[in-house]
């Protein structure tokens, strides 16, 4: 596809005729580019993740997707944000539709990667605030590091654990991440 014009804003319209050979962000109607293919460690570390919250709510009415899945911030106003977070927990299923999410999910995660590293902390970090998702993981694997910020006031209350430690999601009354399996410890 042609190179996106950084100075043009688009909108979710424009982002569904883009070539689906080549996946993209759109933040605040500004395309990002997505890297390929994550290394195997983000996906080893994206499975382990999935299958701890998959098994944890079999039977429940909240349901975990991986990426890639459209996510429509703020689908009901400007319609100008579609991002695909590694992992999401949605719990009101007329949120889903054939495409994706449409409004705000209750749980993103992201695994870092070197290219998307400072978008994930500081960009989505604050459009995820900004939009209402109460319960936002950065997950570091090189640092072996997960920092869990709770959504609280309108603010993001951070929690810190380590590659040995058990996590509690907050959104999810029970579930606890063992968080040695997810890094492979």
């Amino acid at each position: 596809m042609e190179a996106l014009r950084k100075e043009k804003r688009y909108t979710y319209a424009d982002y569904c005729t883009w070539d689906d050979d080549e996946r993209w962000e759109l933040i605040d109607g500004v395309p990002y580019a997505m890297s390929p293919s994550p290394s195997w460690i983000h996906q080893e570390m994206l499975g382990n993740l999935f299958t701890q919250l998959h098994i944890f709510l079999r039977g429940k009415p909240c349901k975990v997707f991986v990426s890639p899945l459209d996510v429509r911030l703020n689908a009901e106003t400007d319609d100008d944000t579609v991002v695909q977070p590694d992992i999401l927990v949605v719990c009101d299923a007329s949120k889903l539709d054939d495409k994706g999410c449409v409004g705000v999910p209750d749980m993103v995660i992201e695994i870092l990667s070197p290219s998307t590293s400072s978008r994930d902390r500081v960009l989505k970090f604050n459009k995820y605030l900004q939009a209402g998702v109460r319960e936002y993981w950065i997950i570091d694997p090189v640092g072996k590091t997960v920092s869990a910020n709770v959504l609280k006031d309108g603010q993001y209350i951070a929690s810190a654990y380590a590659d040995t430690d058990t996590a509690p999601v907050h959104v999810l009354e029970g579930c606890m991440i063992n968080l040695a399996d997810v890094f492979g410890v």
